[in-house]
C-alpha cells in the first residue's frame, strides 16, 4: 500500500482556530481573550475593515493592526473569504424582515448561507489557509457580529473542521467558548 506524503500541519498536533467578533468586546477584553485563547494569528475576513462608531473605533484596520502587533499577534487580512456587497444586502433584508439589526442577529438566512458556500467558499484554497495556521497556538477569525451563527466566519469554521480536521471554538464576549 503507498504511503501517503504529509503535509505540514497533519501532524499529532490537530490545528486549533477560534472565531471571534468585535461585537460585545471592549478592546481590552478582545486581546485578552485571544491571549487566553494563545492565538498567534488573527485572519480579518471582513470586507471593510472598518466599525462604525467610537465604542468598537479599536477594531478599525490600524487601530487593530497596531494593538495585535504589541500583543504578538500576527495579522492577516482575507478579503476574498469576506461577504461580497450583494450577499450583506441579501441578509440586511432578511434582518428588516424580522426586525432585528446586524448586531443582535443571531443566524444567517439559509439564502445567504447557501449562497456565500456556493460563491465564496467553492472559490477559495481553504488548504493554503490551513497550512499557514501556527504550528503552535491558535489562528483566529475576525468578523464583528458576536454569535458565530450570525457570521459568515462560523460558514468558514465548518468548512475548515469538515474538510481539513481542524480544531474549531468560539471566543464569545461573555467568556463562555
Amino acid at each position: 500500500m503507498p504511503v501517503q506524503a504529509r503535509r505540514p500541519w497533519q501532524t499529532a498536533q490537530v490545528p486549533s482556530v477560534v472565531t471571534i467578533g468585535v461585537y460585545g468586546f471592549t478592546g481590552e477584553r478582545f486581546l485578552a481573550a485571544l491571549g487566553e485563547a494563545d492565538v498567534r494569528l488573527l485572519v480579518d475576513v471582513r470586507d471593510r475593515r472598518g466599525v462604525r462608531g467610537t465604542r468598537y473605533a479599536w477594531a478599525n484596520a490600524k487601530r487593530l493592526e497596531d494593538s495585535l502587533s504589541a500583543a504578538g499577534i500576527r495579522y492577516r487580512h482575507r478579503r476574498d473569504l469576506a461577504t461580497p456587497a450583494e450577499l450583506r444586502e441579501a441578509q440586511y433584508a432578511e434582518d428588516r424582515r424580522h426586525g432585528l439589526g446586524q448586531r443582535n442577529r443571531t443566524r444567517l438566512a439559509p439564502e445567504v448561507r447557501e449562497r456565500y458556500a456556493a460563491e465564496v467558499l467553492s472559490h477559495v484554497d481553504l488548504a493554503e489557509l490551513v497550512e499557514g495556521l501556527p504550528a503552535d497556538g491558535a489562528c483566529a477569525l475576525m468578523c464583528v457580529e458576536r454569535e458565530p451563527s450570525a457570521c459568515h466566519r462560523s460558514l468558514i469554521a465548518e468548512r475548515l473542521a469538515a474538510e481539513h480536521g481542524v480544531e474549531v471554538r468560539d471566543l464569545l464576549p461573555s467568556g463562555r467558548s
